[in-house]
């Protein structure tokens, strides 16, 4: 690999970092009602087969299908039959449905089919829900409305779940005059989609003593410090990093966003540098905060947009030893087309853009007519 300018680190460098220190949290139980976007911490398995019997699938008549053979709409049957509700148990001796609408009462108390079933028609037969050995849920699973309607099913009322990553957001100094914090609410918004928890979020005086102060502070997983990133005159994030604990990295070869930084406190929680400017905190917090988040909370590690393969429609330029993210949009037939940059109207890019190509720091881009992998917005 091509070494990155300027002594910056690769992004592939500072993954691995973020790999090597953020694990996975412990486990908690928590009731069933409470544990919708979570993440599962174990299998989850169950001696009870569910259905606990062979149940209706649907509204209707519970028939042998043995005696339904022959019927048709110029042999009708009247057979004997129990009306049944969807979920209910069948009768014994009883072993398919005929729906409500496929079947009408006769006087005498039976229904008359005209279309033979075969056993198990329309029945949800004991012990189909689970797919084997008695498993109803894979550990590390994000549990959806689906998840929290089979346990129910099956009886579970606690799940064991890993806990949710703490978050401790320090701003570095106040906006500067007519200026307003745009950081903090896109990184609570972020941090809410990646399973974290924003446990305070507070405003320092951007010195290296008050900043190594606020860094000693405990009670959170994972800390992002933002603003005060770069080599200015009052730049002072990474000296109090350095000081109050670790600084692993300072400098990522990424645009933007080239002047992140990554690191531990005293206590060995994970620390990363945000740079101020809301283009360049909102991609070093999608390559490496958020990945250090989601590995906290047992998520999946990749960036949570959807993906695809597309073509170019025109010519991408991008710079040996960067790693870049480029905006584009999307045109039709499958293509894609480079947008204003971040450089030009920061944040801007992203909010009038359908997607955006990661660039790595070996290409220098990309010919009109290439394939790329393209993340959209839409998910």
């Amino acid at each position: 690999m091509r070494p990155s300018r300027d002594g910056l680190s690769s992004v592939e460098t500072a993954v691995s970092w973020i790999d090597a220190v953020a694990r996975r949290l412990d486990r908690e139980s928590v009731p069933l009602l409470e544990a919708a976007r979570r993440v599962l911490a174990d299998d989850i398995r169950v001696q009870r087969p569910i259905p606990a019997c062979d149940a209706a699938a649907l509204d209707g008549f519970a028939v042998s299908a043995d005696e339904t053979i022959g019927a048709s709409t110029y042999n009708p049957l009247h057979l004997p039959a129990i009306e049944v509700a969807a979920g209910a148990a069948l009768p014994a001796g009883m072993n398919a449905v005929v729906p409500l609408d496929h079947a009408e009462p006769d006087d005498a108390g039976r229904v008359i089919v005209v279309d033979a079933l075969a056993p198990g028609d329309n029945v949800d037969r004991q012990g189909a829900s689970i797919i084997s050995e008695g498993l109803l849920i894979s550990g590390g699973t994000l549990l959806g409305p689906r998840h929290i309607g089979i346990c129910a099913a099956a009886a579970v009322t606690q799940l064991p779940v890993v806990r949710r990553p703490r978050v401790r957001i320090v701003s570095a100094g106040t906006p500067r005059a007519g200026a307003t914090d745009s950081d903090g609410p896109m990184l609570r918004s972020l941090i809410e989609r990646d399973g974290g928890i924003v446990s305070e979020h507070v405003t320092v005086e951007r010195s290296r003593s008050a900043l190594s102060q606020a860094l000693a502070a405990g009670g959170s997983h994972i800390v992002l410090l933002v603003g005060g990133t770069g080599k200015g005159r009052d730049d002072e994030s990474a000296p109090a990093l350095a000081a109050a604990g670790e600084l692993a990295i300072h400098g990522i070869a990424l645009r933007p966003g080239e002047t992140v930084g990554l690191g531990r406190t005293s206590a060995g929680a994970p620390v990363v540098l945000l740079p101020g400017p809301p283009a360049a905190c909102l991609w070093a917090y999608e390559l490496f905060a958020g990945r250090a988040i989601r590995r906290l909370g047992g998520r999946v590690l990749e960036l949570p947009h959807r993906s695809s393969v597309v073509t170019t429609t025109r010519k991408i330029v991008s710079s040996i030893g960067m790693t870049e993210i480029c905006p584009v949009a999307c045109r039709p037939e499958g293509s894609v087309e480079p947008v204003a940059p971040f450089a030009e109207i920061g944040l801007m890019a992203a909010v009038g853009a359908d997607g955006f190509i990661i660039i790595p720091q070996t290409s220098e881009g990309y010919p009109p007519g290439a394939s790329v992998n393209v993340y959209l917005y839409d998910c």
